[in-house]
């Protein structure tokens, strides 16, 4: 009895010291409402769509757009016509982001300037372009007497290497961060071009000096033989501040031209020239009795021309005849005798020789 006392005794406080689960943290993800039973209000367990939620909320802030850039920002419509593309990745390091299609620049008093064709450039080079289309250009074209309508866009983004040569450098290209210009248009029809030795000079060089003002890099005809028919301009950043600027203004034409022969020296003896089949000195003209002496041999040379040499004797003919040659001479003995008449030839046979009649 006192055994069964002890006994439930024991139970009842194991029971008491049962160790109950932690209370679940605030940060653990929220457990999955159970199934509403009958009688139970549905609007109750309102923490079941939590955890489908967050899911979804990832998902919009990755498709979110990224803010706009500061460049983005103040290249308004009033500045230039650059909608915004997506960015390029790829393929290597080609590419960039914050890019934009520059298909015009809006002048000051609202007329634009067309890029043609659109260029794909980074907005910061975009801006460039469009501030000096603006600050320089157009000025320029208002000195000649126009205004400036058109850029001639040779190349924009490329991925490729610098000069297209395989295996070399990543150019400026593959970054979206240079322009090639061929000429700049004007509103009356003329074309500068940028490179054409038979430009005017005075335009070429306003330009030229506010290109290597502006950016970076500019290349043109001298600089390495790639850009004789084009002015490359970019933005890229050097150790240093280093800048680039080779750009020759070549006039009239190339140095490897044909050089015109000098005149001839007056202590020069007097050339030789061909009249017919002739071949005179080119000095005065004889006197009468100096012509008369020269007509034999002009005669005696112009029949020595006009009569060709004989052949030469083939080979088998020569030899036989250097071997006449050396052979010496020997003497027949003549024969004294005298020589009796060749007789008769008999008449042929068969048929009798015809007699004549009787006279």
């Amino acid at each position: 009895m006192i055994a069964l006392v002890a006994g439930g005794t024991s139970a009842a406080s194991a029971r008491e010291h049962v160790p109950l689960p932690k209370p679940r943290p605030a940060e653990a993800p929220q457990a999955h409402a159970r199934e509403a039973e009958p009688g139970e209000d549905d609007s109750a367990p309102a923490e079941a769509a939590a955890p489908d939620s967050a899911p979804a909320a990832k998902a919009d802030a990755a498709q979110a757009p990224k803010p706009p850039s500061e460049c983005r920002l103040a290249l308004t419509e009033q500045i230039a016509i650059a909608p915004s593309i997506p960015d390029i990745t790829g393929p290597g390091a080609c590419g960039g982001s914050d890019l934009v299609r520059l298909e015009a620049v809006v002048l000051p008093d609202g007329r634009r300037v067309s890029m043609s064709p659109a260029a794909t450039l980074r907005c910061g080079m975009a801006r460039a372009i469009a501030d000096w289309v603006r600050a320089d250009i157009a000025p320029l074209a208002v000195s000649l007497g126009s205004r400036v309508s058109d850029l001639d866009n040779f190349d924009s983004y490329e991925c490729r290497g610098r000069n297209r040569v395989r295996g070399a450098k990543l150019s400026e290209h593959g970054r979206a961060n240079a322009l090639d210009l061929r000429g700049i248009k004007l509103a009356d029809g003329r074309m500068i071009s940028l490179t054409d030795r038979e430009a005017p000079r005075a335009p070429r060089e306003a330009v030229m000096q506010s290109v290597c003002a502006r950016f970076t890099t500019v290349l043109g005809p001298g600089s390495d033989g790639y850009h004789e028919d084009h002015i490359h301009l970019d933005l890229a950043e050097r150790r240093g501040g280093y800048r680039m600027c080779q750009w020759a203004l070549y006039e009239g034409l190339p140095n490897i031209a044909p050089v015109m022969p000098l005149p001839r020296p007056a202590e020069a003896p007097p050339r030789e020239v061909a009249a017919d089949d002739e071949r005179a000195p080119q000095q005065a003209a004889p006197s009468q009795s100096e012509a008369a002496e020269q007509v034999p041999a002009e005669e005696a040379e112009r029949e020595q021309a006009e009569t060709p040499p004989p052949p030469p004797p083939k080979p088998a003919k020569r030899a036989k005849a250097k071997a006449a040659a050396a052979k010496p001479a020997t003497s027949k003995p003549i024969d004294l005798k005298p020589q009796a008449a060749p007789a008769a030839t008999p008449a042929a046979r068969g048929k009798p020789a015809p007699t004549r009649p009787p006279a």
